[in-house]
């Protein structure tokens, strides 16, 4: 088996370089053929695969001045690990988004039910109305388990992680700093909650600060890691709203709970909904759009059913476009009683959707990978 692992020093020393993002950060590893190496490649070659003058010395500086084993032993020192594009367990729904970040920096855990993710956020300035909203939601869908994903920021943010908490459920929090950091400072004590019942994450390196151009950004991971986005109290210049956009720009569904017209804290939800965003009056609502409702048997039929080679074959031929069951039949050359009892086992797991007259379609929250030889 590979050693994902050997590499992780230099997707961390990458990550350090200013100037190389995902792109180009894509491009040298294609040109190269792996990112130890580009990390290596002389100068000459590096300026022909299109690295700017800039981004060339900066990549040149970092690569002279940091030992990357002990950049390494820095992120362990502060209780973290990294996932890379690399790592088998890098989450899939946010590798699906065009501009995934190529290294996460993660103190907890990540496991494979927080493919089931929902992101609550809103308002900083969060109304009695907007909490109340929040806790209720959020719990109701915590129950269900499903993740919820948020900033740590005060406010919504912060009321939508307590909330799963409570519940009994997993949270995944995002910071906009590095791993390092804690901001705001007075949220540290629910960090660690955090970390002990899901995830603190980040794309930026240690000791990043938390400056105010870092959480427009950090806001398309909080939507990449979400199967939907769930906007529960906001302004129409709340930064909730550059996560609803990222949400809609990497086809993620978008839910906003409605407001008072009177009040100015909901006039960003309200203009979601006016904008096409599904207005939830209550948690099934979420649940329902997402096709959320069974999670709890899915993830059970997960891991007491495992993928078969009758599985495989089908999924290898399902795809988001629905496919009836005769056709699958035909493709497969397989019974018609043993397609459609394989496709209910499917469904229970996730792993496939019916969505009328007999026609399936892959689920893209089933996170598995089938390959058949």
């Amino acid at each position: 088996m590979k050693d994902y692992r050997r590499n992780d020093r230099y997707w961390v020393g990458f990550n350090i370089v200013r100037g190389i993002g995902p792109t180009r950060l894509r491009a040298l590893i294609d040109y190269f053929g792996g990112v130890q190496q580009a990390w290596h490649a002389p100068v000459g070659e590096l300026r022909h695969v299109g690295l700017d003058r800039r981004s060339l010395q900066n990549l040149l500086e970092t690569r002279s001045a940091r030992n990357l084993d002990r950049e390494l032993e820095k992120v362990a020192a502060v209780g973290a690990h990294v996932l890379t594009w690399e790592s088998p367990s890098y989450p899939h729904l946010l590798r699906e988004i065009h501009d995934a970040p190529p290294v996460l920096y993660v103190k907890g855990s990540m496991t494979e039910e927080d493919a089931w993710a929902v992101a609550v956020v809103g308002t900083r300035r969060a109304s009695s109305y907007g909490r109340e909203a929040t806790r209720r939601l959020t719990t109701a869908l915590a129950r269900s388990g499903i993740t919820i994903v948020s900033g740590l920021a005060r406010g919504i943010d912060s009321e939508a992680h307590r909330a799963a908490l409570r519940a009994g459920g997993r949270t995944i929090a995002v910071l906009g700093c590095g791993i390092d950091q804690m901001y705001p400072p007075e949220h540290r004590k629910l960090s660690e909650q955090i970390i002990a019942h899901g995830a603190v994450v980040s794309d930026y390196p240690l000791g990043t600060r938390p400056e105010g151009s870092n959480f427009p950004p950090r806001n398309r991971i909080i939507s990449g890691l979400s199967l939907g986005v769930l906007v529960t109290n906001a302004g129409v210049r709340s930064g909730a709203l550059i996560t609803a956009d990222y949400a809609a720009e990497q086809g993620r569904d978008v839910f906003a709970v409605p407001g008072s017209i009177l009040t100015r804290g909901c006039d960003g939800t309200n203009r979601l909904i006016q904008d096409g965003a599904k207005a939830v009056l209550g948690p099934e609502d979420i649940l329902e759009e997402l096709n959320l409702t069974m999670v709890a048997e899915q993830a059970e039929a997960r891991q007491v059913l495992p993928a078969d080679e009758t599985e495989a074959t089908l999924l290898s031929h399902i795809s988001t476009e629905p496919t009836h069951v005769d056709e699958l039949r035909q493709c497969v050359g397989m019974p018609i009683s043993q397609v459609t009892s394989t496709l209910a086992m499917m469904e229970l797991k996730g792993l496939v959707r019916q969505v009328g007259g007999m026609k399936y379609v892959v689920a893209r929250e089933s996170g598995v990978e089938y390959k058949v030889d």
